[in-house]
């Protein structure tokens, strides 16, 4: 790994600095911003800008515009809801570029916060265009990365950008927790090291698992892709969710899993339901004899023991999908059993990650995110790592 180029042992001060940050959140139709994670998590970059005296240019997108301005994807409530948080003053104006911008940017004064208007109501900018990524770059002197979510967009802002600052490109704190934690994770991990994939489909994670076979110790699979692998060895799965034109692959997966000696475990036995409903009859079967009519809706408790016990034995633990449809209350014990899991390792020394929508959810309703070693802001940038890509934004800044 090269070394990463931190701005932890930089000043900014006097430095008109361009910095592409991920506030891509969740909002109501009136709004109003229903999850501020991302914008907090780029609160310490900003705050050591501020602090040592720099000019501040953000750049994000929000969303997938499709014709220019969208009223919906402007990043008006953003803006308010950034000032509020910093208890500071951000500038913004519903322009991305052009002679309003470019003098209020010239002016910008050292301790100022400008937020630029969404990147994506500019076509430009998912094409990768490299002038729109020069008109960009204008703006400002250096440029630091912190939109780990984007990361894995070759987009102008977070990738094409960092061309016109060959000296001067930098990650923020939060693309270099990032970096930093997913590099140890998959290049260095210590052992025993133990993967949890969960989520519905095998499809998704099919280059996720090939990625990890070589690298793991023990592999335990839940979620509803579980019984494409559950049926591939001729279990009886119900009405369970299954992928039939993926069999062969979970079979070859299995194979791999034996030939690198990789412990698989996959729950011994379900709980299962005759609707999918919160309130739907319940019974508890083992996962190769689900009866017709029936589905699995989450582990049972001979799993979460047998889950449970490896996984207090792993020194790396990394968590990727849920174990059940843990937004049913009565199908979450399975999920909320392995964050507890994951959490008590992690307090006795082990490095556990957690990535992935659904998962990072779970975390957070649980109250454990801070018993984690590290919880990833990026959904599909983390997923795209562990499929052993490239990611285009990091890329940029490390070449």
């Amino acid at each position: 790994m090269k070394e990463i180029k931190s701005i932890r042992d930089i000043n900014f001060k006097g430095r008109k600095v361009l910095l592409r940050a991920d506030f891509n959140v969740p909002e109501t139709e009136s709004g109003e911003i229903t999850d501020d994670t991302r914008i907090r998590e780029s609160l310490p970059t900003i705050e050591k800008l501020l602090a040592d005296g720099a000019a501040i240019i953000i750049m994000s997108h929000f969303g997938r515009p499709k014709n220019g301005f969208e009223e919906k994807y402007s990043l008006a409530p953003v803006a308010k809801h950034l000032a509020g948080l910093l208890n500071h003053e951000v500038i913004f104006t519903q322009e991305l570029l052009g002679e309003k911008v470019t003098d209020i940017a010239n002016n910008l004064k050292c301790g100022e916060i400008f937020l630029l208007e969404n990147v994506r109501f500019y076509p430009g900018e998912t094409k990768g265009d490299k002038e729109f990524a020069q008109e960009l770059a204008k703006l400002g002197d250096c440029y630091i990365n912190d939109a780990f979510g984007a990361a894995h967009r070759a987009h102008s802002s977070t990738a094409t950008i960092a061309q016109f600052f060959p000296n001067d490109k930098y990650f923020g704190f939060l693309m270099e927790d990032e970096v930093k934690h997913l590099s140890l994770l998959m290049q260095n991990p210590q052992h025993p090291f133990t993967a949890i994939i969960g989520g519905s489909k095998i499809s998704t994670k099919i280059d996720i698992l090939e990625n990890l076979i070589p690298k793991v110790d023990n592999m335990i699979i839940g979620g509803g892709m579980r019984y494409t692998f559950t049926k591939a060895m001729g279990g009886k799965i119900g009405k369970s969710l299954c992928e039939d034109d993926k069999l062969d692959e979970a079979r070859l997966l299995m194979q791999k899993m034996k030939e690198c000696n990789v412990n698989l475990y996959l729950p011994a036995d379900s709980v299962v339901a005759d609707d999918f409903s919160n309130d739907a009859n319940t019974q508890i079967v083992p996962s190769d004899q689900i009866p017709d009519g029936w589905e699995s809706l989450d582990c049972g408790p001979e799993a979460i023991k047998a889950f449970d016990e490896v996984i207090s034995k792993s020194k790396t633990i990394l968590w990727n999908g849920p174990m059940g449809v843990f937004e049913m209350p009565n199908f979450a014990k399975g999920t909320f059993a392995v964050g507890e899991s994951v959490a008590k390792a992690t307090a006795n020394g082990a490095f556990s990650a957690v990535g992935g929508g659904d998962s990072v959810a779970a975390v957070k309703q649980l109250g454990i995110g801070d018993k984690m070693t590290y919880v990833s802001t990026g959904g599909g940038a983390m997923l795209e790592y562990l499929e052993g890509k490239e990611l285009p934004g990091i890329v940029a800044i490390m070449e």
